[in-house]
């Protein structure tokens, strides 16, 4: 009964996203068959692209139109690229999708055994490091991040280039070892948020009467820990590793940006330079579907490792 509730729920979450999304670009101002043809255009050429977009019709017929092309897949044809946008968006997506997960991982990677230091030795001079390194992570944006990883490693030690992607057709170790630096750049600053997120829910967890059994029973602090502590932590972790995705989503529009790596972040801000609207609203949607999924997801996922909630009627 849940999974039904959770999945109509995650319908009606995305039906929403899909008119937001259709509404914001609809009163966006300036005519979007114009700003197409330019500004001297006949005006009879813009009234039948006009008509061709559909642009003539009321908005609730486009959105029901719209929305129908949506689920059959068809998000409509960019005008500045004239190719459908389902292409473009799988196209780029060949480069956003493993950034995302890469930066994703190397978040997790770091602040699962650092907050898990921190909390084991919590007040020490170890746990302090931790919230500074925490702290300092979390002050330092990710185009900053880039910019400085671009002067390092490749303009003064010439370790890597400087940005662009060569495609997965030139091997997957080139592939990858495009993405490093972006990943670095886009996994640092989460990794600091999970990390106090990871101290906090352990330390919290720490304090229940079943840690303490456990170690009155002989079990060492670690021990105690990893083996009753930590399972009891992972629901606010992993949630918050679903929103984080949203971030990392938002935050590979401003790094691909930095590393010209030609991904959907970079496809969506030339999309808005270029006031192509049909594009903007499939990357826009596409994007927010993607991070409604991954949250419903890690919710489900969430729950599953909470025995109370799992339990729950």
């Amino acid at each position: 009964m849940r999974a039904i509730v959770r999945l109509v729920q995650l319908v009606a979450t995305l039906l929403v996203a899909s008119a937001i999304v259709f509404a914001a670009m609809s009163v966006l101002p300036g005519d979007a068959a114009l700003l197409r043809l330019g500004m001297n255009a006949e005006p009879e050429a813009v009234a039948a692209l006009r008509a061709e977009m559909g642009l003539d019709r009321p908005l609730p017929a486009r959105f029901a139109a719209w929305l129908g092309g949506v689920v059959s897949g068809d998000l409509g044809t960019s005008g500045t690229y004239d190719v459908p946008v389902t292409a473009l968006i799988a196209e780029r997506a060949a480069v956003s999708a493993p950034l995302a997960a890469l930066a994703l991982l190397l978040s997790v990677m770091l602040a699962l055994p650092a907050g898990l230091l921190a909390a084991i030795r919590r007040d020490r001079i170890s746990d302090r490091l931790v919230q500074a390194a925490a702290q300092v992570g979390l002050s330092v944006p990710a185009i900053w991040l880039g910019l400085l990883f671009i002067y390092v490693f490749a303009a003064h030690l010439r370790w890597t280039a400087s940005g662009g992607f060569p495609g997965w057709g030139a091997g997957f170790g080139a592939g990858l070892a495009a993405l490093v630096l972006p990943t670095l750049a886009l996994g640092i600053p989460q990794a600091a948020i999970l990390t106090r997120i990871v101290r906090t829910a352990v330390t919290e967890a720490m304090d229940e009467d079943y840690v303490a059994l456990a170690r009155a029973k002989g079990r060492r602090l670690a021990g105690a820990v990893i083996v009753h502590a930590l399972p009891n932590a992972w629901a606010p972790i992993i949630t918050i590793i679903g929103m984080q995705f949203g971030f990392l989503v938002a935050g590979a529009i401003v790094v691909e940006t930095v590393f010209n790596l030609p991904g959907l972040g970079r496809l969506l801000f030339q999309a808005v330079a270029q006031r192509d609207v049909v594009l903007v609203q499939g990357v826009t949607l596409v994007v927010v579907a993607t991070v409604v999924v991954v949250n419903a997801l890690c919710d489900v996922l969430a729950t599953w490792t909470n025995p109370r909630q799992r339990a729950a009627p």
